[in-house]
């Protein structure tokens, strides 16, 4: 791996034109080291990756050998290809980069093209490319499908990768690099750049954005100044557990009043809309302050990003869909509501402040409950000390690989040997094997051997030469409504009556309203009316009192990282001066009437109450793998004649209440409970059916749009589970179920990091019997109900009243 500084040798005026050099010193710039090191490489043909903090110029840094060299040989047709995870960041960089092409009179074509541009453009856009287009992976697969590919990407000259490292390790990013492969064979002489925050491994990167299996030249560009982060002390009592941060809203909304413009981030859609309801309720300077989250109508979200960069509002309360690039130089303060999760991600958020090299990034952590506020802590420590995490890597999923092999098709006619040799070019799929290759393939063509019966699933036809071509029109044409990785709970659209499109929540959610009730969406209170087919009807229903919708997606993992810092300052929070009192207090009383866990243990507590015996283990190993240990948990104290009634999961804890006591802790905790204990689990739950029909739904098995209509959840869970059950009988390995297997593992269920973490605390268990409930058991003690056990006991199951609870817990601390 070949790692270069940013000092090139050369002069300003060796590597750029004057035109350029002119335009610099008219703004009062000088062209930064990294910048000119990546104009450096493109001359040589180099592929690079450039590794820079927020605000250090990657952007021009990744354009600027482009615009050189269109100005310097111009060129028709579509020279340089951007690609970014979010739709929000490249219709910014369009902005941007529109302020350079027109004052030095380029006389380019600048456009954007994601899944919100007409039909009408985009097929202007095949026939006619731009000089730079902008786009999204998804659209990128788009065009690889088209007939006119060969076409659109003759004069291909460089493409770039911004906020690579946002890719790697998803399905997203499997689908992007099996894209650029096929960009390899279509354009073989173009050059790539990756743009990088800080990360963990950039190697891994440097292969991922490579061509032809070689890694690009990584270029670090200068570490900037330290961002400037604390932990807001809430006057308000620090709650035990729940996530609404609504003690915090007074002292967030003076921190909004002293700044000029605030992103406040929070993890997820309906946490969004309950912060932006609380600090609305607080706004009495009637401050301009706006919601941004992904189910909102596209129109609402693009005002709220105008006016953001025109700097006419004071804050914004958003979720993921603002956390990457966005340059809005007015923003001086990001505050995060609730814990980060993970160190680079909390770096990602945090560079939206300030976003100018030489300024550090303002921030502050609001924890919404006590466990939350070591999490911060944890994660402020981490960026003092400059320590970042990162995804302990994946390979690629066969689902994306059978998604992308169809698209091909739908593009050209390919020979299976050429496409597997491409396909093996790519990070992710590298240590592919040829058999299973081709049984994606037959897949595709076929349906594999349980469902080639079915005409419908012949998707490929061989053409004589030995290759593959689609069968039919409408199979491109299906194709084409379904690609993309992005499987979201199936969605309404939400229309005031009489009036406009709002946005779209989750169908679920709907289903269990009646006419009448309430919730909160897109910042409003709205009465639901009806559901006419895709489409929930509302009324405004100001001052009513309102649920809140929840949402399947957005909830990011505890990351490994962040988890084990967590365990460090649990086992000695003295050492940690970031701790407010009041948590101070309630670990010093943990440790009196129980005990603090070392890093390396695993603390389990066992009490009885209300004629119940409770296990609370505390792994810290992230939501899923928790819910997934709960479930394993409780089959095995079934089957010791335990009679288990129920457990609950946070990211820290579980907690398991039963009839009778548990005895043998070591035993239950033992690692082979992911044999049998995992296999037969998962064939009685639904949890593996919902992972299947989220892998069909990529492979293509299952279609979620026709021409002119879309698919209700319930038909789509109905066909998944019917081609689950027929694979599970008569193709047991079946590459669909692998795919399923593969992404249990590491996502819904987890079960890698379970896995890992039995590992790690065999023979260091550390069992405290208590007389009744520990302070450190409070939080997860709170959420007790929602995980029902359907075992021996399950009528003897009566549901704790929260405030009995709370009672109880007030004579601790």
């Amino acid at each position: 791996m070949r790692h270069v500084s940013v000092s090139t040798g050369l002069s300003d005026t060796d590597l750029l034109p004057p035109r350029f050099g002119d335009w610099f010193a008219a703004r009062g710039w000088r062209p930064r080291p990294h910048q000119l090191r990546l104009l450096a490489l493109s001359r040589a043909r180099e592929n690079a990756l450039l590794i820079a903090p927020t605000g250090g110029g990657k952007t021009l840094a990744g354009f600027l050998p482009s615009l050189v060299d269109l100005a310097e040989r111009p060129k028709q047709g579509l020279h340089t290809l951007y690609i970014s995870p979010l739709k929000a960041l490249t219709y910014d960089i369009q902005r941007n980069l529109e302020m350079p092409v027109n004052e030095m009179g380029l006389g380019l074509t600048l456009e954007t093209r994601t899944g919100d541009t007409p039909q009408s453009k985009r097929a202007r856009q095949r026939r006619n490319p731009p000089n730079l287009l902008l786009t999204t992976p998804e659209q990128l697969a788009l065009m690889l499908a088209s007939r006119e590919t060969l076409e659109i990407f003759r004069h291909l000259r460089a493409v770039i990768v911004d906020e690579l490292h946002a890719f790697a390790d998803s399905k997203r990013g499997d689908l992007l690099a099996l894209g650029l492969a096929r960009l390899a064979a279509l354009a073989p002489d173009h050059r790539r750049v990756g743009l990088s925050a800080t990360i963990a491994d950039p190697d891994r990167l440097a292969r991922f954005i490579g061509l032809e299996g070689a890694e690009a030249t990584v270029v670090r560009g200068p570490p900037g100044p330290k961002p400037d982060v604390g932990i807001l002390r809430a006057e308000g009592r620090i709650p035990w557990a729940g996530h609404s941060a609504r003690h915090a809203i007074p002292d967030i909304y003076r921190a909004i009043q002293a700044a000029r413009t605030v992103l406040i981030f929070v993890n997820t859609r309906s946490q969004a809309e309950l912060v932006f309801q609380e600090l609305w309720r607080a706004n009495e300077a009637a401050l301009p302050i706006a919601l941004h989250h992904g189910s909102l109508d596209v129109e609402r979200r693009r005002k709220v990003e105008t006016a953001m960069a025109r700097g006419q509002l004071r804050a914004v309360v958003c979720t993921s869909t603002l956390d990457l690039g966005i340059d809005w130089g007015d923003v001086d303060l990001v505050i995060q509501i609730g814990a980060p999760k993970g160190a680079a991600r909390t770096l990602q958020r945090i560079g939206r402040a300030n976003h100018r090299l030489d300024d550090p990034s303002r921030a502050l952590f609001a924890p919404a409950n006590r466990f939350e506020e070591m999490e911060c802590l944890a994660a402020l420590e981490a960026l003092a000390s400059g320590e970042v995490d990162g995804p302990d890597g994946r390979e690629g999923g066969l689902d994306v690989l059978a998604q992308h092999v169809l698209g091909v098709a739908c593009g050209a006619p390919f020979h299976p040997d050429e496409l597997y040799a491409e396909v093996i070019r790519t990070e992710p799929y590298a240590s592919l094997d040829r058999a299973t290759f081709d049984r994606v393939v037959d897949f595709v063509a076929t349906g594999g051997y349980a469902l080639k019966r079915y005409e419908r699933y012949n998707r490929l036809r061989e053409t004589g030469d030995g290759r593959l071509r689609v069968a039919h029109p409408r199979i491109a044409q299906q194709y084409r409504l379904n690609v993309g990785t992005i499987v979201e709970a199936p969605m309404l659209k939400v229309r005031l009556r009489g009036g406009r499109q709002l946005g779209e929540i989750e169908e679920y959610f709907i289903e269990q309203l009646a006419q009448g009730d309430t919730f909160i969406f897109a910042g409003e209170v709205l009465r639901f009316e009806a559901v006419r087919e895709t489409t929930a009807i509302v009324t405004r229903a100001p001052g009513a009192e309102a649920s809140v919708p929840s949402y399947m997606g957005g909830k990011f993992p505890l990351s490994t990282f962040l988890a084990e810092k967590v365990r460090r300052i649990l086992a000695d929070p003295g050492a940690h001066p970031g701790l407010s009192d009041q948590t101070l207090q309630w670990l010093r009383i943990q440790n009196w009437r129980s005990v603090l866990p070392r890093p390396d243990e695993l603390l389990v507590e066992i009490f009885p109450r209300a004629d119940k015996f409770y296990l609370v283990a505390y792994p810290f190993e992230g939501r899923l793998a928790h819910q997934t240990l709960g479930m394993l948990l409780t089959r095995r104290m079934e089957r010791m004649r335990l009679r288990p009634m129920g457990f609950v999961a946070s990211d820290y804890a579980l907690a398991v209440w039963s009839l009778r006591p548990v005895k043998d802790v070591d035993a239950l905790f033992d690692r082979d409970m992911l044999g049998d204990d995992l296999e037969s689990w998962l064939n009685e739950s639904v949890l593996l059916k919902r992972t299947f029909r989220n892998v069909a739904t990529i492979a293509g098995l299952i279609e979620r749009r026709f021409p002119g209509k879309e698919k209700s959840g319930r038909q789509m869970t109905v066909s998944s589970d019917l081609i689950y059950d027929v694979l599970r009988e008569h193709e047991p390995d079946h590459v669909l179920l692998r795919a399923t297997w593969a992404d249990a593992a590491t996502g819904l269920l987890d079960i890698r990091r379970l896995g890992d973490m039995l590992v790690r605390v065999a023979g260091h268990i550390r069992v405290k019997r208590l007389e009744r409930i520990s302070p450190l058991a409070v939080p997860v003690m709170l959420e007790i109900g929602k995980e029902p056990v359907y075992g021996e006991a399950m009528e003897d199951l009566v549901r704790e009243a929260a405030d009995d609870l709370m009672a109880e817990a007030s004579l601790l601390i």
